[in-house]
């Protein structure tokens, strides 16, 4: 009896917290969305900008802005962003990632 119990809280836990995990991204370029992708299958996704082209990389459970034509490389500099919520700008070409999902860590009035 004790046993089953432990095994319901286990599997009940393993089903139900699923806490920061994400399930999409969107992509913005120039203030607009340009793609809105899962994160279950990989593929990289090309972006346009002023500057040149944003080459954005998706894995299962993440993704990562790989090259970016701007001076400072910050949103490559990130690496792979694996939370919802969590967020990689590249300002000098206008190109944005972030990763939605149940339970981000934080929002815009927290961030």
């Amino acid at each position: 009896m004790m046993a089953l119990g432990l095994a319901v809280c286990v599997g009940s836990a393993l089903a139900l917290w699923r806490g920061g995990a994400p399930d999409g991204a969107v992509i913005r370029a120039g203030g607009k969305v340009y793609a809105e992708v899962d994160l279950a299958h990989a593929r990289i996704v090309e972006v346009p900008g002023p500057i040149g082209t944003t080459r954005i990389e998706i894995e299962p459970g993440r993704a990562r802005v790989a090259s970016d034509p701007g001076p400072r490389q910050y949103c490559v500099r990130q690496g792979w962003l694996s939370r919802a919520g969590a967020v990689a700008i590249c300002a000098p070409n206008e190109v944005s990632l972030a990763l939605t999902g149940r339970g981000t860590d934080y929002d815009s009035l927290n961030y």
